[in-house]
């Protein structure tokens, strides 16, 4: 994740107004990966108290059209966001406390699927979002550690 702060250059090369709001999403989205739409609010206005929460919702949906912010719906859950770096990264999240972390590519190329079908209805594809599901290590040991009684660590307690 970048630690430099989110510059007005990125919202001009994308074509849009530089603005406080813009740019204290932006900030909150570097800080903090895979956030929820309440959470952006909610630390955004934590830095930025003039920022309204419309506003917030408005610059999370201006700011995933320019391609600057991407949206991530794993199924049955609440959409996340996390700033588009062009990365071409996936996820994964456990089954059990809906952690969502970042996960390489293993092709190392977009859009790392087959697209033949895709093409042979005329799509020309660019990206394939995946995401992986299962259980993380946290909940296993968790699992573990109530049948045998010993304590453990679990990932999203270190947030």
């Amino acid at each position: 994740m970048p630690t430099t702060p989110p510059s007005a250059d990125v919202l001009r090369d994308a074509g849009l107004r530089v603005t406080t709001p813009r740019l204290a999403v932006l900030g909150t989205l570097q800080r903090h990966a895979h956030l929820e739409a309440a959470d952006v609010v909610r630390l955004t206005r934590a830095q930025h108290r003039g920022v309204s929460v419309q506003g917030v919702y408005d610059v999370l949906r201006v700011l995933t059209s320019a391609r600057l912010v991407r949206r991530i719906q794993p199924a049955h859950a609440v959409a996340r966001y996390e700033l588009d770096l062009g990365d071409n990264h996936h996820h994964v999240v456990c089954r059990t406390c809906d952690v969502l972390v970042d996960v390489p590519c293993g092709v190392g190329a977009a859009p790392c699927l087959d697209p033949a079908g895709a093409s042979a209805l005329g799509f020309e594809v660019d990206q394939a979002e995946v995401i992986y599901w299962g259980v993380c290590p946290g909940c296993r040991d968790r699992a573990t550690s109530q049948t045998t009684d010993v304590p453990s660590t679990h990932p999203k307690e270190q947030v």
